[in-house]
Formats: C-alpha cells, sequence, structure tokens
C-alpha cells in the first residue's frame, strides 16, 4: 500500500513534494515583485526630491536626477565641490581595495549632503543620523523630502 501511494504523489527527494516546490517558487517571485516595486517607489520618491533640491539651489541639469550616476554628479555641483571622488566607485571592482573605496566614497557623499543640507539653511549633522542601523535609512527619506518640499 506504502508503495502505491508514493507512486501516487510526485516527489523530488527527501520527500518533497513537486505541489510544495511550486508553491514556494510563488512565495519568493511575490517577495520579489513587492520588492521590485518598493525599490521603483523610493527611486521615484529619491529623484524627485533631489530634483527639486537642486532646483532650489538652481543647481542645472536637475534631469541628472534621475540617471543612476549622474545623480552623485548632480549631488556635488549642489554641495559645490568636485566630481572627481565618483571615481573611486571603480575602485570597487577591486579586490581588497573595493572597501576602502567604498569608505572613501562615502565619506565623500556624507560631505557633499552635509553641504547640501547648509545651503538649503539645515543642520549639516543630520547627515549623521542616516548612519544609524534602519532608522537612519528612514531617516534619509524624511531629511530629502525636508530639504526638497519644506518651507525656507
Amino acid at each position: 500500500m506504502n508503495i502505491l501511494l508514493q507512486n501516487a504523489i510526485p516527489t523530488l527527494y527527501d520527500g518533497v513534494s513537486t505541489d510544495m516546490l511550486g508553491l514556494i517558487a510563488a512565495v519568493m517571485l511575490g517577495f520579489m515583485a513587492v520588492f521590485f516595486v518598493i525599490v521603483l517607489v523610493l527611486y521615484v520618491y529619491m529623484g524627485f526630491a533631489l530634483m527639486k533640491v537642486a532646483q532650489r539651489l538652481k543647481t542645472e541639469p536637475t534631469w541628472l536626477a534621475w540617471v543612476p550616476i549622474g545623480n552623485l554628479y548632480l549631488m556635488s555641483k549642489m554641495a559645490k565641490m568636485d566630481w572627481w571622488p565618483m571615481l573611486l566607485l571603480l575602485g570597487i571592482w577591486i579586490p581588497f581595495l573595493g572597501i576602502f573605496a567604498m569608505i572613501a566614497f562615502g565619506a565623500f557623499a556624507f560631505i557633499w549632503t552635509w553641504k547640501i543640507l547648509e545651503a538649503r539653511k539645515r543642520p549639516g549633522w543630520w547627515v549623521l543620523l542616516s548612519l544609524i542601523p534602519f532608522a537612519g535609512s528612514l531617516w534619509s527619506l524624511v531629511m530629502w523630502g525636508i530639504l526638497a518640499w519644506a518651507k525656507d
């Protein structure tokens, strides 16, 4: 009797049925779709916020807010600093040195954001709050919203 049941239900290995694998795949695809939508919404929000801050600081071209590496160049222009630290991003692909290049670029990005905050007459130290795990990411979204849409 047991042999008949084993042949009736398709299984792969260790007793996991193909139906269960289909369910797992569907759940994973659902999570990926939700993740994609969240990332897309955050990208659009940050694009609008960065573009609005650039307009308020009279920095052109504001459309660079929508270009993945161009938005970093726009940030350097808004901070009135050099753009060359963006070249550190090339160092990410170098084994071992990539970590140091990323840390160095992060420091420049913090400086740029500090200067942008001061240019919009906000305390520069607000950027340090983004270092707080999880809450810092939420704060960054709020901070860019304040920079873009708050009254002066």
